[in-house]
């Protein structure tokens, strides 16, 4: 199983966005994709940090530590729901709605452990996919 840690990013909020998904092997963290969106938000910046994280591991699953407490409460709480009643919520349209049906569907197909982190509490993995996300929303590219 893949150690991945993500992070996304905009800047301005919402404004050019870019996320990194880095892997930890035997205790060294490294980038291992980037993307970026001329018009984006924080939120759909970890969305799709954690996409490209599960889509990277594979069958291989992944442990995937997130500071997106938003993320995983759509993965582990709401999107069953919403799914259930035709990916409708009662208090309106949800929002990135693409974004949450392709994450739940991979999330739901590939082995997958979700772990958060607080966010900026200088975790050093944590904090180096916070550059590297920065780094993407820039146009840096491995």
């Amino acid at each position: 199983m893949k150690i991945l840690w993500t992070d996304g990013s905009a800047s301005p909020n919402p404004g050019p966005g870019g996320y990194a998904v880095l892997e930890v092997v035997d205790g060294v963290a490294k980038p291992v994709l980037l993307g970026k969106e001329a018009k984006s938000s924080n939120i759909r910046m970890e969305g799709l940090a954690m996409i490209a994280a599960i889509k990277y591991a594979g069958e291989d699953g992944c442990e995937i530590h997130s500071d997106s407490e938003f993320w995983i409460n759509v993965l582990t709480k709401w999107a069953p729901t919403w799914q259930a009643n035709g990916w409708k919520k009662k208090t309106g349209p949800i929002k990135n709605l693409e974004i949450v049906q392709e994450l739940y569907g991979l999330y739901c197909k590939y082995p997958v452990k979700l772990v958060w982190v607080r966010g900026h509490a200088g975790t050093e993995y944590n904090e180096l996919a916070d550059e590297w996300a920065n780094k993407a929303r820039e146009g840096a590219e491995l």
